[in-house]
């Protein structure tokens, strides 16, 4: 087995991230987004879960589905057509993995049921065979509230390139067209941010991370500080 260039140690903090193989597009349309983003709250948790019997016989929504303890906790998240970005821990609140998994790791293996059970969706749907990821998904340790910070702006106006690809190096010059594009933008973590009430917010795990931002304002501020830069800046 390969051994990571960044190791996942339980209590830190990581920025992780996969894209498409040879970059194609791994979310082809809505329902594909949705799925994944299912993934992300069904699959993280201890439980065996077995989708048809627990999920559609019981005719339930997947996000009140009972999770019981969780793997790892996410601290923000978005998807693209082609990639995807998560900031996560492994959760602090739960004991069990160590009695029940002791020699595995915790986002090495909610990644795994993830990412696999996604690529069997999507292969089964589009009828294709093979890998649809790039590799092993990265991973970049996230050592201080500087870093943390910046890389929740970085999550959040990932989508802005769907609209301007060059923004970052030629600045904006319609911000509001920028916010509103992300105020309709249902695939991260943006929303739940700026408190817009979802089921999508019991992905969110914000209790295991440091308060980066004093309510909605201090998150706006920051936002739209970012949308201000150019590279000269």
């Amino acid at each position: 087995m390969a051994i990571r260039k960044v190791p996942l140690v339980n209590g830190e903090y990581y920025h992780i991230y996969s894209r498409g193989n040879s970059k194609q597009k791994i979310f082809l349309d809505k329902e594909d987004y949705q799925y994944f983003i299912n993934c992300l709250y069904c699959f993280n948790t201890y439980k065996k879960i077995k989708f048809r019997e627990d999920i559609i016989k019981k005719k339930i929504n997947i996000f009140d589905f009972d999770r019981d303890e969780i793997i790892v906790s996410i601290g923000a998240w978005v998807l693209m057509p082609n990639h995807f970005h998560l900031y996560i821990t492994p959760s602090h609140r739960s004991d069990r993995w160590h009695e029940r998994y002791k020699d595995k790791n915790k986002i090495s293996e909610f990644m795994r049921k993830v990412l696999a059970t996604y690529t069997f969706y999507f292969n089964k749907k589009y009828k294709r065979t093979g890998g649809l990821f790039e590799g092993k998904f990265k991973s970049i340790h996230i050592s201080d509230d500087i870093q943390a910070k910046y890389l929740f702006s970085y999550i959040h106006l990932n989508p802005v390139k769907l609209i301007d690809s060059k923004w970052k190096e030629n600045g904006i010059e319609d911000i509001k067209k920028s916010l509103e594009f992300l105020s309709k933008y249902r695939w991260s973590s943006y929303l739940d941010y700026k408190e817009i009430i979802r089921k999508e917010n019991k992905i969110l795990n914000l209790e295991d991370f440091p308060k980066y931002f004093n309510g909605i304002k201090d998150f706006n501020e920051e936002i739209l500080e970012w949308l201000k830069y150019k590279v000269e800046d």
